[in-house]
């Protein structure tokens, strides 16, 4: 990929935590030969060489050679693995003097003779005994291997022959399953594949050897070949950021984290944030390569956590939800980051495929994104990554303040119906039309009803004039008059054939792009799709040539009237001739028969209006009844919608049983109904809006008609003054129609249990908890099902810390794997109970508006790596205090 030099320094920095396919318990060849194992290799270094091989083939990055109480077997196979890219834990195969199995495990930079001298130790000096004994019993093994030797013991096979759960019963076994140093054990499979009567064990339900941490299970079984490594049971997954017995042991003590046996399910590909770097600015030439699941950003006052998180929405081109979430943002932006500094983001989205993108932007210019080739896109950040969420400091605590913003926050769960959203946009448009329509039309027919009004006056008139004998003097000329208006209405007739031949001329030649060779190459059935092109092809030119006959036809008989027309006129001027002397002599009988054939030509074009009237009025009953139609349609739409939020509610609500309850109230937030009474209503209207608000279920439907109805209707069924039910009954229709058009959006009401864990359960709605109380509520659906990262500066800021341990890190740990999530905190609880894979430490020179900040290396990693440990301890609240609780919840 064509990555800027700050990219791929970033890339080249830890990413913390992640799962390491592991094998820890392959034997060397010396093993098979001492055991008369069956093998189809002659010599060790073609043995090592395959073994190498195939774990390279299956993925596997460490192995762990555990001969029985020998190192030195395993030793060239430890030296060619590391040489060929391996991770080797060197260690042996223990037997305790009780006969229960061990595989003893140490860092991989522990030499042979030290871990001899622990065989010795063991009472082994003869190695070339199969299978000796050790001095040791079961507990004095793991206590002086793990406070003696500083190495790992894990219990092999334990539901075979030689292990644990087989050997030892009763109160040894007891006391030794429950043992402090007890920490993992292996099985071919999970703890529910195991026999029945030692299942409980396993699981922790059996109360006799019942541990307030249960033992890891880890898949590990014999590798004698390549072909072992196929088996299932053979390999697990651990999660470490570095390959070392801490490593180990963190993983051992949180298992559910970051352990993963060949039975679990694999980890969801989901869209990742890979890499950061800046050019400038506070955070001038620092990067960060992102952790897939858990990042924790940590650091003193005015370090940059904010500024890291800003970036992150500046770069994405996201804006803040709330008023003060955008100032802060702005104010960052400009005083912190700077004009010109330069931020990189390399992104991985996985749908429809694998694919990496580069998004760059300068402040203050707009984001570029760039392909894997490096060439810009015609495409935005939200194209590519739609539903990344980032929330400021307090903002989570401004979403929580509003209904409507919450209601959006449950669309995250709603199954996304591209059908239903264009349909419903399609309804919007349809009912706007017809509201248009239906006014037009209304407006024509009260004109026409005015302009016909006057015929009867004009009629009288004409009486009048035809009783002094004019209608006989001038019969030629009225029929002239007639024929005239016959002429006006020709090119209205025409002019529908001429829209439309316009309209068709617009669309030949057909448009076949989209049956393009190239458009189609990747369809399954483009040779039947072909066919389509081919009738285009056909009817394009068809449809030319009847273009071709409309526009003759219709020029053709444009002429022929114009010769009609020609013919007629020169009748006409004739005619006008002796009509001109009839007005001469009866003007001298003081007669203006001008004046008759002006009312005449009046009469003439009013008359034909009683048929357009007529036309009108079916009209406007067709239109109402298609607009009844559109209305039930949209009704439905929007309760479809409903559905789906209340369908929502519910899955949140299995999701967070005992924490989190959510109800959807339809057309819950009435303020658009309220905007628009105000804006065309006018006057006083406090008591209607306050009533309208009332109401439990509100119908605009039903509020529309009571207002077509009348006053007593809306006063009867909405209980409002009969003074302002007078002005709603007095709405003109356009804003009737109006009201029933609105989209009220659902509001969404969100209850947290503030119960203590345990205890019964105290539900309250949003708006009577503290800010810390709301700010979880939110926070924890947050964190519910997405496959997008989310990004939150401080959350700790608006939370209660009882909610954070016991609800908002639960849900970070059930989610991590299958969504990427990056947090700032000045609070241990987040990284170190939620088991951080990657924890950031900015260390700060300066003020944030003036200095800079750096993230040195040793600052990056998981609580495996000790100077993260240490970093987190000195510079968090409550950092050893949380390591304590750990130790208590998890064994630490």
């Amino acid at each position: 990929m064509s990555l800027n030099n700050a990219i791929n320094k970033a890339l080249k920095l830890p990413r913390g935590a992640r799962f390491y396919k592991c094998a820890l318990q392959v034997n060397p060849y010396e093993y098979l030969k001492r055991h008369s194992k069956p093998t189809s290799y002659s010599d060790e270094d073609s043995y090592n060489k395959a073994i190498i091989k195939g774990c390279k083939e299956k993925n596997v990055e460490v192995i762990s050679i555990t001969d029985h109480y020998n190192v030195k077997s395993g030793n060239s196979l430890r030296k060619a693995a590391v040489k060929a890219g391996l991770h080797v834990f060197p260690g042996f195969e223990a037997v305790t003097k009780e006969g229960v199995h061990f595989l003893c495990i140490f860092d991989p930079d522990r030499s042979v003779e030290e871990l001899e001298r622990f065989i010795g130790d063991c009472g082994i000096h003869d190695q070339s005994i199969d299978s000796p004994t050790g001095d040791y019993d079961a507990r004095e093994l793991l206590e002086r291997s793990r406070q003696k030797w500083n190495g790992v013991c894990i219990g092999a096979h334990v539901a075979s022959d030689g292990g644990l759960l087989r050997t030892l019963k009763g109160q040894s076994r007891m006391n030794v399953w429950k043992y402090d140093h007890f920490m993992a054990c292996s099985l071919p499979g999970p703890a529910s594949d195991a026999p029945e009567e030692i299942r409980p064990i396993l699981e922790n339900k059996n109360m006799e050897h019942k541990r307030n941490r249960p033992v890891a299970i880890l898949n590990a079984q014999d590798v004698n070949s390549p072909g072992d490594l196929d088996k299932p049971g053979v390999c697990c997954w651990i999660k470490m950021s570095e390959i070392s017995i801490e490593g180990l042991r963190q993983a051992f003590l949180d298992p559910a984290s970051r352990i993963r046996l060949v039975s679990d399910p694999v980890p969801e590909e989901h869209v990742e944030l890979v890499a950061i770097s800046w050019q400038g600015g506070f955070l001038d030439e620092q990067a960060i390569n992102f952790n897939e699941n858990l990042n924790v950003l940590i650091g003193g006052r005015g370090s940059g956590k904010s500024t890291i998180v800003e970036s992150l929405r500046y770069v994405l081109d996201l804006n803040p939800l709330g008023e003060e979430a955008y100032k802060m943002h702005e104010g960052i932006v400009r005083q912190v980051l700077r004009n010109g500094t330069k931020i990189s983001l390399l992104v991985r989205s996985y749908r429809p495929a694998k694919q990496e993108y580069l998004i760059e932007r300068t402040i203050p210019n707009q984001p570029v994104v760039r392909d894997l080739h490096g060439q810009v896109l015609d495409v935005t950040p939200q194209d590519i990554l739609s539903n990344v969420e980032v929330y400021g400091q307090h903002e989570i605590s401004e979403l929580a303040r509003s209904k409507e913003k919450l209601t959006r926050l449950l669309e995250r769960f709603v199954e996304k119906d591209i059908e239903l959203i264009r349909h419903k946009e399609e309804l919007k448009r349809e009912l706007a039309k017809s509201r248009t329509r239906i006014m037009e039309v209304r407006s024509e027919i009260s004109a026409t009803e005015e302009r016909i009004a006057r015929l009867p006056v004009l009629e009288e008139t004409l009486r009048h004039f035809q009783e002094l004998g004019l209608e006989d003097k001038l019969r030629e000329q009225s029929l002239l008059v007639r024929e005239e208006r016959i002429f006006k209405t020709v090119p209205e007739r025409l002019a529908v054939f001429r829209d439309l031949l316009m309209q068709l001329q617009k669309e030949i030649p057909l448009d076949r792009t989209f049956l393009s060779s190239k458009a189609v190459e990747e369809l399954p059935n483009r040779n039947i799709l072909k066919e389509i092109d081919i009738v285009f092809e056909t009817l394009s030119p068809d449809l030319e040539t009847v273009a071709g006959q409309l526009k003759k036809a219709i020029d053709q008989a444009g002429n022929m009237i114009d010769s009609i027309r020609q013919r007629w006129l020169e009748k006409y001027q004739q005619a006008q001739s002796a009509y001109e002397k009839i007005l001469r002599d009866l003007q001298k009988s003081s007669i203006d028969g001008e004046e008759f054939i002006k009312l005449r030509r009046q009469i003439e074009g009013l008359r034909p209006l009683k048929e357009r009237l007529n036309t009108l009025k079916r009209d406007i009953i067709e239109l109402q009844k298609q607009r009844r139609n559109l209305m039930v349609e949209w009704e439905d739409a929007k309760s479809e919608e409903f559905r789906q939020l209340e369908k929502a509610a519910k899955k949140v609500n299995r999701q967070l049983p005992g924490r989190v309850r959510v109800q959807v109230n339809l057309a819950g937030n009435r303020e658009p109904l309220f905007e628009l009474l105000k804006d065309n209503i006018g006057g006083r209207l406090s008591e209607t809006i306050e009533a309208l608000r009332r109401c439990d279920e509100l119908s605009l439907a039903e509020l529309s008609h009571s207002i077509s109805t009348g006053k007593d209707t809306v006063n009867k069924k909405f209980g409002i003054p009969p003074s302002q039910a007078d002005r709603l009954a007095g709405a003109k229709p356009d804003v009737i129609m109006q009201i029933e058009e609105i989209d009220l959006p659902s509001t969404t009401d969100i209850e947290l249990n503030i119960a203590a864990e345990g205890q019964q359960e105290i539900w309250k709605l949003l708006d009577d908890l503290s800010t810390g109380q709301k700010a979880t509520a939110v926070l924890l659906l947050l964190l519910l099902e997405s496959d997008a990262p989310v990004i939150v500066d401080q959350p700790e800021d608006d939370l209660d810390n009882r909610f954070v341990t016991e609800g908002v890190v639960p849900k970070i740990r059930e989610e991590k794997r299958k969504r990427q999530f990056i947090f700032s905190t000045h609070n241990a609880n987040i990284p170190v109970l939620g088991d951080a894979e990657l924890i950031i430490g900015l260390i700060p020179s300066g003020e944030a508006g003036k200095g800079y900040a750096q993230i040195p290396m040793s600052c990056m990693g998981s609580i495996d790596t000790q100077s993260v440990k240490g970093l987190v301890e000195e510079i968090l609240e409550g950092g050893k205090e949380a390591f304590e609780m750990r130790r208590l919840k998890y064994g630490f």
